[in-house]
């Protein structure tokens, strides 16, 4: 777990993805809420990092529909739980999300998502 937080903090979304996917297949409930959320915010990053002109709106539609998705997931695991925060994760998410949607898919790769998320682990 620590693995895909860390690669998710330094912008290696794809990594991140194949990473947390593995480890979110073999675990069960509940636990596997949280998996699945952080797993979430992160492709929603990823889409939001390959944008260009041209694949704006899936790329878009995609990233916005993830962020959402993932933090929906993430919250009955609010305030912390494994040590995360929880809570800072989502509304780092949802405040990336609003600014997603602000930007709108023509404008979205004016947003350099390097260091645009870091979940804290206590511990």
């Amino acid at each position: 777990m620590l693995r895909g937080i860390e690669e998710l903090n330094a912008g290696r979304f794809f990594e991140q993805h194949e990473t947390l996917e593995l480890l979110w297949r073999d675990t069960t409930a509940p636990v596997r809420g949280l998996y699945h959320g952080i797993l979430q915010v992160g492709v929603g990053l990823y889409h939001w990092s390959r944008w260009t002109p041209g694949t704006a709106k899936s790329d878009h539609h995609g990233a916005s529909v993830l962020l959402a998705e993932g933090t929906r997931r993430l919250e009955p695991f609010a305030p912390e739980c494994h040590g995360i925060d929880v809570a800072g994760l989502i509304r780092d998410a949802t405040a990336l999300r609003e600014e997603l949607l602000r930007l709108g898919p023509e404008r979205m790769g004016e947003r350099d998502l390097a260091g645009a998320l870091t979940i804290r682990v206590r511990g």
